[in-house]
């Protein structure tokens, strides 16, 4: 099934998508104004259109060594759960299917964006800077999946829970607080210890992290949980990692609050994150991190892809030919550390 909007739609380069998400970050609220952007570099569409120009799926998947869950076909509904508009997502659904059903070609990406998330606004009673965000996301799902798969999803959200359950602006503040210190907080001496959440839905979903200590390997301290029976990816923690090296871009993930908290790239994570093709923004303290490489000296607020693969050359085509190091300290030896770690505790 296709029309003249779904094929409008389809003119559109990647590019084009985040030059228009750019567009209305200062009209997104603030609580899912990363988080968008955040989104987009999870489910780039020139990757999708790549894997499915491909002969042979598996082959090409192989050829970009990703592994993990990739693709929007399965979490049409669910994608974007992270996101505060997430709770909109039965209105912005019916809003999108109303339009799509159309054969009107669409007008300028922004204007189809304002125009549908004005109307899940209206129907959700809520405001249009609620809906923004998670319209965009919505739109490229539709791009994504096609109409006939998008139409066909039950159309509904998550209950909010956990810190999502607060208003906009009491989220916002929380990403931005960081765990008391005590009355002694202030003195160089006391060993300051903060918390990473990977899930706003529970307060079950975060880990201790130390001041200045890499997330990764904070992540890997955390058996609260069997992680690997969630993520086949994750050896220990939450956050899946293979080389603590910045050589695989397993660990990348997406910053919803406390970016400024973490210490900026280095050279080398900067030329591997090109690598990979994750696109991070080339902004001081960018929302999008290898964990393995990102240090914090407070509370940060992360969300964690479903998948990894190295595209960058040959998709982005942004990367010159490139010997990538070799791995210095594998799963095995990461392990290693943690239980050394653990035992002397």
């Amino acid at each position: 099934m296709s029309n003249s909007f779904i094929t409008s739609l389809e003119k559109h380069t990647e590019a084009d998508w985040l030059a228009a998400v750019d567009s209305l970050a200062a009209d997104i609220h603030e609580v899912d104004r990363t988080a968008t952007q955040v989104w987009f570099r999870f489910y780039p569409l020139d990757l999708v259109r790549y894997l499915r120009s491909a002969e042979n799926i598996d082959e090409a998947k192989r050829s970009i060594a990703m592994q993990g869950d990739f693709g929007l076909e399965d979490r049409i509904d669910t994608s974007h759960s992270f996101l505060y508009g997430h709770r909109f997502w039965p209105n912005v659904k019916a809003a999108i299917d109303t339009r799509a059903a159309s054969d009107t070609p669409a007008a300028d990406l922004i204007t189809e964006i304002r125009s549908i998330a004005r109307a899940a606004a209206e129907a959700a009673k809520t405001k249009e800077p609620l809906t923004l965000g998670i319209v965009a996301a919505g739109l490229m799902t539709l791009m994504q999946v096609g109409p006939e798969a998008f139409k066909a999803a039950a159309g509904v959200a998550s209950k909010p829970s956990g810190i999502l359950a607060k208003s906009p602006d009491d989220i916002v503040r929380v990403r931005k607080e960081d765990d008391s210190q005590g009355i002694f907080g202030f003195l160089k001496t006391v060993d300051k210890k903060f918390s990473v959440t990977h899930n706003e839905y529970t307060s079950r979903d975060r880990f201790t992290i130390l001041n200045d200590q890499e997330i990764a390997a904070a992540s890997a301290l955390d058996r609260s949980q069997d992680w690997q029976s969630k993520d086949k990816r994750c050896w220990e923690g939450p956050v899946p990692v293979e080389c603590t090296s910045a050589s695989c871009g397993t660990c990348w993930v997406g910053i919803l609050g406390g970016a400024e908290k973490l210490n900026e790239p280095s050279v080398r994570e900067r030329k591997q994150m090109k690598v990979f093709g994750y696109n991070q923004p080339e902004e001081p303290k960018p929302f999008l991190r290898l964990a393995c490489q990102s240090r914090t000296t407070g509370n940060v607020t992360l969300v964690i892809p479903p998948w990894n693969a190295v595209f960058g050359k040959k998709i982005r085509g942004n990367v010159e030919d490139v010997e990538l190091e070799p791995v210095t300290t594998s799963a095995k030896k990461l392990r290693e550390t943690v239980a050394s770690a653990t035992k002397s505790e």
